[in-house]
């Protein structure tokens, strides 16, 4: 039995953030944040919506498009650093119960940016092993809520939204997920953390330390770990499975920066019209990034049944991943 990447789908709020907007918040302009991010817009939640919301509606697209009846989902796994609540219930209960399926398995995981590609690793496990038939996989996040809007480095990187796929167990080897990588080094956790606000804080200091639950990031030091290792990682996995990069139709990776990006798309040699890039519009949607991004070239039309896709991602951990499939759709 194998897994199968079935469909997409995401969900971005209504409420557009612009560079222009941002320059009346903090001490930067347009100009200064497009040359250092490739970023121009990014979408904001509602105060009323939450990551389950976005994540519900991603899901029912999802669904939708997969030719599976959602009463054959038996499995959704979240990946979010933005959960609906701090410890319990997990946002993928709560995504499971709004979708009418309170029975099945669901949990979250916490990869950050690398969120998508490890819940696809566990998709692909569980089908593999034969303990579940359809996974349903979401990446979302309200990162709005853990932004400190004050500091310049942060508030111009992150925005809110939501994208999942379904998963579902195939005999057919030609429809097969090839491979995902997944890995971590906590050695490097300081570079984009948010520091309190878990067990190793003194609950009585949370009141004067509430800038301490915001994301922190070292931005030069995460840029140059983050291109060496996204690199190296997806040298590795074609070179594992014999691909070469010629051969990859559209390179997803982690919409983080388009420095980043343009990195590490050189040093693979991809050509341009092999990345797709949705960082201008979306910004950093950490763990929503690479489905939303996936869900807008199959929205116009550019993304294809069994065309080869390569996911690479990179996030707080520091965690990294990179997935190599073709997109299954049951025709």
């Amino acid at each position: 039995m194998y897994a199968a990447f079935r469909s997409i789908g995401a969900y971005a709020p209504e409420k557009i953030l612009t560079n222009s907007d941002l320059s009346e918040m903090v001490e930067t302009t347009d100009e200064w944040i497009t040359k250092r991010t490739g970023i121009k817009e990014r979408r904001i939640a509602a105060s009323d919506e939450t990551t389950s919301d976005m994540g519900v509606k991603a899901c029912e697209k999802a669904i939708a498009r997969s030719g599976i009846a959602a009463n054959e989902i038996d499995m959704i796994i979240c990946a979010t650093i933005s959960p609906d609540y701090f410890c319990m219930p997990s946002t993928a209960t709560v995504i499971a119960t709004k979708l009418g399926l309170p029975a099945i398995t669901a949990f979250d995981i916490s990869a950050a940016c690398t969120g998508f590609v490890y819940i696809l690793s566990i998709a692909k496990a569980f089908i593999e092993s034969g303990m579940k038939k359809n996974v349903l996989i979401v990446g979302a996040e309200k990162l709005s809520a853990i932004t400190d809007y004050s500091d310049r480095g942060t508030c111009i990187l992150f925005g809110d939204g939501a994208g999942a796929a379904l998963i579902g167990a195939t005999s057919n080897k030609a429809e097969a997920i090839i491979d995902v990588h997944t890995g971590s080094d906590g050695t490097y956790a300081d570079l984009l953390m948010t520091p309190n606000g878990g067990s190793g804080s003194a609950h009585d200091a949370l009141d004067r330390e509430a800038a301490g639950c915001y994301m922190k990031m070292k931005g030069n030091e995460t840029f140059k770990v983050a291109v060496r290792t996204l690199t190296s990682d997806v040298v590795a996995i074609l070179k594992e499975n014999n691909i070469d990069a010629t051969a990859i139709k559209h390179f997803i990776p982690h919409q983080a920066n388009y420095r980043i990006i343009k990195a590490v798309g050189d040093a693979l040699k991809m050509r341009d019209e092999q990345v797709v890039l949705t960082v201008a519009k979306y910004g950093n949607t950490s763990g929503a990034s690479i489905p939303m991004a996936m869900n807008d070239i199959y929205e116009s039309g550019q993304l294809q049944a069994g065309e080869l896709m390569l996911l690479d991602a990179f996030g707080g951990g520091l965690t990294w991943g990179s997935a190599l499939l073709p997109f299954a759709p049951k025709l």
